[in-house]
């Protein structure tokens, strides 16, 4: 893929200014864009768009394939003749600075379905064919999620192997059809919903496109075991004869964490998968890329080799690294799908192996600028004068505290800040106010293609806005910044940061070659 000289900011659609206690593709989101556009960048990074579930996280949802109808916008709604302003007069005080998961959720449920309930009688002929188009184009992944999600709703949120159905938790035919007859409105309620998703996100991508900004996806190697994608798909995966994972993934004792990370994803049965050409995972990156202009893959190495942890054992110590599927499967995907427009996540344990599946396909890999200054000053491979061309560079990444919050903290200890303070010749007195603007300079100024700054970065904020701490099951993803902030005058210093470092494509002086 043609990767342009340029930057961008990542920033969750969750954490987007607004009035219903979630951020969401209404105006904020267009307004974020237009910040975008005046700060002159051209990619916004966005986190998993999928529902969530275990601990908010977009990285355990309930479908790969569906969007999260949290982010549903109900102003957008409202002009769609679903919902009136005076539907909002119960709308509670939610916190202008952070999200409270559980009455945002409830708040949204009851007013989609609501929606949903004037559907039939509010909608447009064209909009009911759009629908039923919309439902038919996806149904390959659509009907296993709406039932999933109507049984679940049914058996009050329970995890799939504790339906009180032994053939529904198989997946057997007779019960899926009976099931289907008796949630049919709960069904269409949750197709309803993924359309709406659809409708706003494809309407908000076209406005970034219009502007120049392309939207950089994620998606986890992994899925949730509580998810349409394993109960519908049993054979694909490592599972007991009830269903729970044999196997599970995570990763060795790390940076983040002296246990390693205990992830609790059923891993995949390759070797099936491979049987059918990993029709599976065609779809998955089809219908990612129809939301998406290029997609980060959290975990890429899992790809060569993975972490595979006994489901039994409480951490993620007792592991072994398995093989994965390799250029075998790269090369599949290649073939079916052309270019790939994929960021390979290869932070962590990285051998010359996952790094050779990453350059046979001149995929770029990533660089975090908090990780660049431990050990001998210079030689740090995370550092800027040792990057390739074909790489992203971060100042920090969702999983980082913020970089000013990284700074003040234990994580910079002196040594750290030493070294900072001698590749950068900066006082480290100067650094303690301006550490965040010192290292988006030395991301801008380096030879990657591309470099990105969270919107913490960005605005200058502490370790309180940390959107998630790895290893922590609680206080993660609720950040939110106010509205305030898009007039912010950080655009204009990192438009000048742009500018001076010929990484807006727009210029004409922004490319380059690898």
């Amino acid at each position: 893929m043609d990767f342009p000289r340029s930057s961008g900011v990542l920033l969750h659609p969750t954490s987007l200014p607004g009035r219903f206690g979630v951020g969401d593709l209404g105006e904020y989101a267009y307004r974020f864009v237009d910040f975008l556009q005046a700060s002159e960048q051209s990619l916004w990074q966005v986190l998993p768009l999928g529902p969530t579930s275990f601990g908010d996280s977009p990285y355990q949802s309930p479908s790969t394939f569906a969007g999260n109808p949290n982010l549903i916008s109900m102003d957008v709604l409202v002009g769609d003749g679903y919902l009136t302003n005076d539907d909002f007069d119960d709308l509670p005080d939610f916190p202008a600075y952070r999200v409270d998961y559980g009455p945002v959720i409830e708040y949204h449920n009851k007013k989609l379905k609501l929606a949903f309930s004037r559907f039939d009688d509010v909608a447009s002929d064209e909009d009911k064919k759009a629908f039923a188009d919309y439902c038919e184009a996806n149904k390959l992944w659509l009907d296993d999620y709406a039932l999933f999600m109507a049984v679940k709703d049914a058996h009050q949120g329970r995890p799939w192997t504790m339906w009180d159905d032994d053939d529904l938790i198989r997946y057997q035919p007779a019960a899926l059809e009976k099931t289907r007859t008796t949630h049919a409105d709960a069904i269409k309620y949750y197709q309803f919903t993924q359309w709406v998703f659809k409708k706003q996100w494809t309407a908000l991508k076209e406005y970034a496109a219009e502007r120049k900004i392309r939207i950089m996806g994620d998606i986890p190697i992994f899925v949730a075991h509580d998810s349409s994608d394993v109960w519908g798909n049993q054979h694909l995966y490592f599972l007991n004869e009830d269903g729970t994972p044999k196997v599970i993934a995570g990763v060795p004792p790390d940076y983040f964490s002296e246990t390693g990370q205990r992830w609790g994803n059923p891993l995949y049965r390759w070797d099936v998968m491979k049987e059918n050409d990993y029709a599976w995972w065609k779809r998955r990156f089809k219908t990612v890329f129809e939301l998406v202009d290029l997609v980060r893959v959290d975990h890429f190495r899992g790809f060569e080799a993975y972490w595979e942890i006994p489901a039994e054992e409480e951490t993620a110590i007792n592991g072994t690294w398995v093989k994965g599927p390799g250029m075998d499967f790269i090369k599949s995907m290649k073939e079916a799908l052309g270019e790939l427009p994929i960021v390979a996540e290869d932070l962590g344990v990285i051998t010359p192996e996952v790094e050779a599946l990453r350059d046979e396909f001149d995929l770029p890999g990533m660089q975090v600028l908090q990780f660049a200054f431990d050990g001998a000053c210079g030689s740090n491979t995370f550092l800027p004068h040792h990057y390739p061309v074909n790489t992203i560079v971060y100042t920090g990444t969702h999983d980082n505290n913020t970089t000013f919050g990284w700074w003040h903290s234990d994580e910079a200890h002196d040594g750290i800040q030493d070294c900072v303070a001698t590749y950068t010749g900066i006082l480290r007195e100067r650094l303690d106010t301006n550490i965040h603007r010192e290292m988006m300079r030395l991301a801008s100024s380096s030879v990657a293609h591309t470099c990105v700054f969270p919107m913490q970065d960005v605005l200058g904020f502490g370790a309180d806005t940390r959107m998630n701490s790895p290893g922590k099951s609680e206080n993660n993803w609720a950040w939110r910044f106010g509205t305030e902030e898009l007039r912010n005058a950080a655009k204009e210093d990192i438009a000048a940061l742009t500018r001076l470092y010929t990484r807006n494509p727009g210029s004409g002086k922004a490319r380059v070659n690898y």
